[in-house]
């Protein structure tokens, strides 16, 4: 391996994120809890859009200083879409080939999206097959599987190097209230939320941390019964989020509380949120915004005042052909609108979110 590459390689990547600004925090409030107030890290503001942009970063510069990325020798990964994308901009950036290995049901604009960037797109009927198959393309193409479901935790600096909690905490030191009682976000490695409860740790904050699990995933039966060996026979209706199996970067022991939540109910707040906000967010929003609502009942039901923060993790835009597409909707079987409505009643009138979600708090 040449040690100039790999120089030059970090030199390459570093240069990008000089050049990139930190993403917004977004106040939203909620008229049925005063005193508590929300927001929102955009980080669909990233130059690939998505949350995934910090994660794709690390694990560049994770694989090249432990010696694994080589000249000319392709990149595989395994992803639901939005790491992908961000991966295929960094590959790009260092000339490298690059490989994402799928389930056949990712968007066709995440697709697009990887192509863009000169990523090419492997797709498996089995969501459970993107691991043996990476694995499998990597070793007959001499090239490098990243393993984003292993390495995600431990890629990140979560003690400081502007990782996204200290990004939080930065931007919040002006407001009200700079130490937020609750962070809330949902897994799709769990390296974020990893790094977030390991650093309110080292930083010796008050802030809980609060996940949110979709409806086809293990994540919260793991951390509720603490069995890791359990499986689904399918992958989250929710992309970017859940996982079929527990996954190596997924750390129950730094989270302080967890919520599972329906897709229905997901894909209902998010378009509350969508119109709240005045744009499209995708569907991991609208899961984060559950697990707020849940968070603020908690607070208010204690007489507390302060702040939530939690993520948009990427733009709408992905999802126009799904997600906010009356047909699919349909075709899928949903039917939002009393839920939308539910959504807004708890948001704005204090009607309290529905005891088949909160009774799911653990």
């Amino acid at each position: 391996m040449s040690r100039h590459w790999v120089a030059q390689a970090v030199a390459i990547i570093e240069a990008d994120f000089n050049r990139s600004a930190d993403t917004h925090l977004i106040p939203l409030g909620l008229p049925a809890f005063p005193g508590i107030t929300v927001y929102f890290k955009d980080e669909s503001s990233h130059p690939t859009g998505s949350l995934k942009h910090r994660l794709a970063r690390s694990l560049f510069l994770y694989a090249l200083c432990n010696g694994k990325l080589r000249e000319g020798a392709p990149v595989i990964e395994a992803s639901s879409g939005s790491t992908a994308v961000s991966e295929a901009y960094f590959a790009r950036l260092l000339g490298l080939p690059f490989i994402a290995v799928m389930p056949a049901t990712t968007s066709q604009a995440k697709i697009a999206q990887i192509n863009f960037y000169g990523g090419q797109c492997h797709l498996v009927d089995d969501p459970q097959a993107i691991y043996s198959e990476s694995a499998r393309l990597a070793a007959e193409l001499g090239g490098y599987f990243m393993d984003q479901f292993t390495y995600a935790e431990r890629a990140t600096d979560w003690r400081a190097n502007n990782n996204i909690a200290e990004s939080i905490f930065q931007q919040m030191s002006r407001e009200a209230h700079p130490v937020p009682a609750w962070i809330v976000a949902s897994p799709g490695t769990g390296g974020t939320l990893a790094t977030i409860g390991r650093y309110v740790r080292y930083q010796r904050h008050n802030t809980q941390v609060l996940a949110v699990d979709p409806e086809h995933s293990v994540f919260y039966d793991f951390y509720r019964d603490g069995e890791s060996a359990v499986t689904l026979a399918r992958g989250s209706g929710i992309e970017g989020i859940g996982r079929p199996k527990v996954e190596a970067s997924f750390v129950p022991s730094v989270l302080d509380a967890m919520l599972k939540v329906p897709d229905a109910w997901s894909l209902a707040a998010m378009h509350y949120l969508a119109e709240r906000l005045g744009r499209r967010v995708g569907a991991s929003s609208g899961t984060n915004l559950l697990g707020v609502l849940a968070a603020a009942e908690r607070m208010q039901a204690a007489g507390q005042q302060g702040a939530i923060v939690t993520l948009l993790c990427d733009s709408g835009e992905r999802y126009a052909n799904t997600y906010y597409q009356e047909a699919w909707l349909e075709s899928q079987g949903y039917a939002l609108a009393p839920l939308q409505a539910q959504v807004a009643a708890c948001a704005e009138q204090g009607t309290g979110l529905p005891a088949a979600l909160s009774a799911t708090w653990c």
